[in-house]
């Protein structure tokens, strides 16, 4: 049964999905246009650092659609909404033409030195513990990526974002593969809060919300191996 309704709300979520057709943009006017955005997202789209989200290779419908949403602020960002405020539809457009038609880099896997034991204490950890719990992780966010988890009823990632998290662009579910770790759990946690809403029908936050942290962490270790 729990089975039937996991097929259905992956059905539904694409049934729901918003199917927008945005115009194309001038990737080299975007190129000049986002010359500003270097700082957080680097010079092609591939940030530099962790907590800010790479957006090179992602989809042009879905930047256009997330930039639109900062600059009407149904998605609140303090840091991106004056950005987007100064921006017009041919700005957007172009912007996420340029993002859209670089290629996005891949990460080093991540280093864990330092886990926290049963009491809530930090512990550094060998070389050699530091490569057992990463697979492990990676194995538990692998699972979850590809198969969901049906015991609380969480949808496989694999349904939305593709075998390879290059996401959906008819259906504007954004692309995964290669973006930063960090990015992709503070985003998660951000859903499973429900700080961030901007989905079609809430389908993050409903499965965020069923998520644990280890879960969130794995899958987003998982997520950011990806090619």
């Amino acid at each position: 049964m729990i089975k039937k309704l996991l097929v259905l709300s992956i059905a539904f979520a694409f049934s729901v999905a918003p199917n927008v057709v945005f115009a194309g943009g001038s990737i080299s006017d975007g190129k000049a246009k986002a010359a500003s955005c270097a700082g957080c997202h680097g010079e092609d789209g591939n940030s530099i650092a962790s907590n800010f989200p790479k957006l090179a290779g992602q989809h042009e419908g879905y930047l256009s659609q997330q930039l639109k949403a900062f600059k009407d602020n149904t998605r609140r960002a303090p840091m991106m909404a004056p950005y987007a405020m100064g921006l017009d539809d041919a700005d957007i457009a172009d912007i996420a033409a340029y993002y859209a038609s670089n290629k996005v880099s891949s990460n080093q896997p991540p280093i864990l030195d330092i886990e926290e034991d049963d009491d809530g204490e930090e512990i550094e950890l060998t070389e050699e513990e530091s490569t057992v719990e990463l697979n492990r992780l990676l194995a538990i966010g692998s699972n979850l990526y590809r198969n969901g988890n049906l015991k609380i009823e969480v949808s496989a990632c694999i349904a939305c974002h593709g075998p390879h998290g290059e996401g959906n662009k008819p259906a504007s579910f954004p692309a995964l593969q290669g973006q930063h770790a960090d990015y992709l759990g503070a985003s998660l946690a951000s859903f499973k809060k429900g700080k961030r809403s901007k989905d079609s029908d809430s389908i993050m936050q409903m499965i965020a919300k069923k998520m644990s942290d280890e879960e969130i962490k794995a899958v987003s270790y998982h997520i950011s191996m990806m090619k």
